[in-house]
């Protein structure tokens, strides 16, 4: 994308970022994240169909932020992790520059996020055919079915993290699975030890997912652990009119009260 290589080239000789965070060419014919500090390495810059990492991932890492401001490459659901960011006040328009990408794969140049959070809106998404079809043979389980299944799935866990490591909204210094005083998520992989740590992640994602897709496709295990926040996602849509991604303006779904919340759980 030779419009995106020149814009990020202008952005870092104008010294408005101090750092450009897209995609390079990596080994094996694999893009993989590239950090650009030098305006000459800008052509080192790609775009293609193989540059599915979140990079939004970075923006909450200490030596990002340290860097100063900074541009970052963004198709779509980059795009929707920002306005989660920062409606979660972990990123500022003082501090990120979006270079979004369409559908396309053509150059979106945005003037604020209330720019990028309006085009979101324009322009929805569909589940990635691979989700979709599994979301559709779960649904039509029964619930035993379906317990049976996830019992099945999550017992193959290793408990290496490669999930959290990978999503965006996974930023916090300390996670709940590394405290041992108290110790409220058993360490070892075993049958329960892993149903909680899914469960209790699936639940601090709740409403806050934006459905990429990457801690299922960094599990070396190819766990489908995205299928469990992805209808998290549903049900938080069904039942709150509330999607991740879309709004600037957002609280935490498990954290807001609303009088007017429907209360069909109540048995």
């Amino acid at each position: 994308m030779e419009e995106l290589k020149k814009k990020a080239r202008e952005l870092l000789e104008a010294k408005t970022v101090t750092m450009v965070i897209g995609y390079e060419e990596g080994t094996a014919g694999i893009a993989r994240p590239a950090f650009i500090m030098d305006p000459s390495k800008a052509e080192k810059l790609i775009f293609d169909k193989r540059c599915n990492h979140n990079l939004a991932l970075y923006l909450s890492k200490k030596e990002v932020k340290r860097a100063g401001k900074i541009a970052i490459v963004a198709p779509m659901p980059v795009m929707k992790s920002v306005i989660v960011l920062a409606s979660e006040n972990q990123v500022t328009e003082n501090n990120l520059v979006v270079l979004g990408i369409s559908a396309d794969e053509k150059l979106v140049e945005f003037e604020n996020f209330s720019a990028v959070e309006k085009y979101i809106t324009e322009h929805p998404e569909s589940y990635r055919a691979k989700d979709k079809e599994l979301l559709d043979r779960i649904d039509k389980m029964n619930p035993q079915e379906r317990w049976e299944f996830w019992q099945k799935e999550l017992s193959k866990c290793i408990k290496c993290y490669a999930c959290r490591g990978a999503c965006p909204m996974c930023y916090c210094g300390t996670c709940t699975v590394d405290c041992n005083q108290p110790q409220w998520i058993s360490v070892p992989s075993h049958e329960i030890g892993n149903l909680e740590w899914h469960l209790m992640r699936a639940m601090h994602l709740a409403g806050r997912c934006i459905n990429c897709g990457q801690c299922a496709d960094s599990c070396p295990l190819d766990l489908p652990v995205n299928i469990l926040t992805l209808k998290i996602s549903e049900d938080v849509l069904k039942n709150f009119n509330y999607k991740a991604g879309t709004s600037l303006q957002q609280d935490y779904v498990m954290s807001t009260y609303n009088p007017n919340d429907k209360e069909n759980f109540i048995g």
